[in-house]
């Protein structure tokens, strides 16, 4: 779970953890209520100022909610309607877009990176083997993030109030200043051409193809050719071919396409306030969203897992749902944990190593989690607005998500 290290100890620290009720009227109010109570139960224990949780299937959102606070200091609730950065649960909107302009014929996975890049992008190691689309999807391109990934990407969201706010993260990443913004083409030259004042570690010692080595780089690369191929934003692209279609109506990729008053502070952990931040890379990690629209795109995601999505053709979903790597792309393999999408992955999706299907996401203030399971059509999706490090974030992190399995079966069956 990880587009950065995001893990901190957090100091105790107990919210009033309110919700805000927004359920279909057809689940049954025990369980339902059942359910608020076991979540509040978690929720009170301090380790998250606010976050929102939701269970679906292949028609629709079974039970959505918000906890706790978008807002601490001023006791604002976090409610389904509450919107923030998702991190790398993003990138599953990167392979759609993907497939998306493979269907329109703008590009096919299994062409060359340099057909569409501007720049020379090449593994200096093995100059003479081309980089893939389909590589970048799969983590297996040799791009890897090096320091200025932390130290030159992430830029302040210009006129906010820094009164009090920390800016830094981790001690390695930097907010940048706002007025030294740069674009995602711009950044990926710097880090990945031959001549880079970035280029530094900028590839594995692997050839192309070879290891799956997860890559932020590489996944902004991808959408960067999205852009190339089809002439268009790749906001814009994918706000034409999937938010819309979808009617995701409160979700975007910049502040300005969305609506800031429902956008929750974020925070290192319950106590200290993060800045707001935009990234040159947004497609590997800033999709913004809240709870409802993101249930509505898992529900998208299960259809078309059964062949009976609407955002790309049967044949897409199938690759976009394939298992592209093997036992050899490995140098290990997580089966300890069924909700790490490290075991093997399709087109920027997941799988954990008992199926699930799904994407894990952390950044500074953001933690979230997005899975189905294929056997029974059941997804979960959970979004944090704070960090945690110790072991009780942990245990209240899976505590929550398995309270969500729990009773997924009997939201199901009402």
């Amino acid at each position: 779970m990880r587009k950065i290290s995001i893990f901190f100890i957090v100091p105790m620290l107990l919210i009033s953890c309110q919700t805000m009720k927004n359920t279909p009227s057809s689940v049954s109010h025990k369980v339902n209520d059942s359910l608020d109570t076991e979540i509040n139960t978690i929720c009170q224990q301090g380790s998250f100022n606010g976050f929102s949780v939701s269970i679906v299937n292949d028609q629709t959102t079974l039970y959505q909610k918000g906890f706790g606070f978008s807002d601490a200091a001023a006791g604002k609730p976090y409610t389904v309607k509450t919107i923030q950065n998702i991190a790398s649960v993003s990138k599953t909107f990167v392979g759609i877009a993907l497939l998306k302009a493979q269907e329109l014929g703008k590009l096919n996975l299994d062409d060359p990176v340099q057909k569409y890049v501007p720049f020379k992008v090449v593994n200096p190691q093995f100059p003479q083997v081309p980089i893939t689309i389909r590589q970048l999807a799969t983590h297996t391109s040799s791009i890897l993030d090096n320091e200025f990934y932390l130290s030159k990407n992430y830029f302040l969201k210009p006129n906010q109030n820094l009164k009090g706010i920390k800016l830094n993260f981790d001690d390695e990443q930097i907010f940048n200043p706002s007025d030294s913004t740069i674009t995602m083409g711009t950044f990926l030259e710097n880090v990945l051409s031959e001549h880079g004042k970035w280029n530094t570690n900028s590839f594995s010692i692997h050839k192309p193809g070879e290891i799956y080595e997860y890559s932020n780089v590489g996944t902004a690369l991808a959408a960067f050719i999205v852009e190339q191929a089809t002439g268009q934003d790749f906001s814009a692209f994918t706000k034409e071919h999937i938010l819309k279609p979808l009617q995701m109506k409160d979700s975007g990729w910049k502040f300005e396409e969305v609506q800031f008053s429902k956008f929750s502070k974020l925070y290192e952990n319950p106590k200290t306030v993060l800045p707001f931040y935009l990234s040159a890379t947004y497609p590997d990690g800033g999709f913004i969203t809240n709870i409802n629209d993101l249930s509505i795109y898992l529900t998208e995601l299960i259809k078309g897992y059964n062949g009976k999505g609407t955002i790309l053709s049967r044949k897409s979903y199938q690759e976009y749902f394939t298992p592209q790597l093997t036992a050899a792309h490995f140098t290990e393999r997580n089966t300890q944990n069924p909700y790490s999408e490290s075991y093997n992955v399709g087109i920027f999706m997941g799988f954990g190593y008992t199926g699930y299907i799904g994407h894990t996401g952390g950044d500074p203030g953001v933690m979230s989690m997005m899975f189905f399971d294929p056997k029974n059509n059941l997804g979960r999706i959970m979004i944090f607005n704070t960090n945690f490090s110790d072991k009780k974030g942990n245990d209240a992190f899976y505590g929550i998500w398995n309270v969500l399995e729990k009773y997924q079966l009997k939201l199901k069956n009402k």
